[in-house]
């Protein structure tokens, strides 16, 4: 009998990165919890808003409800022609964020967009860099990506840091709505394969099947 909600079904759950002591897991619905309660206890200081989307400004309950129908939402309207792999981050066996990258075209363009979240507990560790570093590794490496760029506001010192760590360069400042009624400059980031600074070396497990489903490669049969 067919199981939904397993890689057999869905390959994107099948996808594991593991990095020194960072992993990448699949966010499957058993975490969805113990990632909303990470998001509660807070991933930055509340003057401030390092998202595009101001997800994090809404009360519990709703933030709750909104994490579950995004993850949901993720799988709900996956397709090859725009997708977005997220991935659950452990580091030292501790559940600490979320790391993804999200792409259109990519069989065409090559190229997706990073993005991550980290509680504000773990800041300052060098974990989010490790995090980024492995999530760029697979796409290189594995999913035969040709640039992967990011994008952070001005006034987040943080994030930046983390990008040049990673060997990311600057690529131009777009204005970006950041709360509502409210716009900030927004810095535009390139990585590519030969300016990437790599971490620990990476051991990542169900790539293959996600090729498939991808469209990277052709299934796998008989001759």
């Amino acid at each position: 009998m067919v199981k939904l909600g397993t890689p057999d079904v869905f390959p994107p759950l099948g996808v594991r990165v593991e990095a020194g002591p960072l992993v990448l897991r699949p966010i499957t619905d058993d975490l969805l919890p113990e990632l909303i309660e990470l998001a509660l206890n807070g991933i930055h200081e509340p003057e401030r808003m390092p998202f595009c989307t101001p997800w994090t400004d809404v009360p519990d309950v709703e933030l709750s409800l909104n994490y579950v129908q995004y993850q949901w939402g993720l799988r709900a309207n996956w397709s090859r022609s725009k997708w977005t792999l997220e991935f659950a981050v452990e580091y030292d066996g501790r559940l600490v964020g979320c790391q993804g990258i999200s792409t259109k075209d990519y069989l065409v363009t090559r190229t997706g967009e990073t993005g991550s979240w980290l509680g504000r507990e773990f800041h300052g560790q060098g974990i989010g860099t490790a995090m980024r570093q492995a999530i760029c590794a697979l796409c290189f490496d594995h999913l035969d990506a040709e640039e992967i760029t990011s994008a952070a506001f001005l006034d987040n010192p943080a994030s930046h840091g983390v990008s040049r760590k990673v060997g990311y360069v600057a690529n131009g400042v777009q204005r970006a709505v950041r709360r509502e009624g409210e716009w900030h400059a927004s810095q535009q980031l390139l990585l590519t394969p030969d300016a990437f600074r790599r971490g620990e070396p990476i051991t990542v497990t169900g790539v293959e099947a996600f090729r498939q489903f991808i469209g990277l490669d052709a299934p796998s049969g008989p001759a």
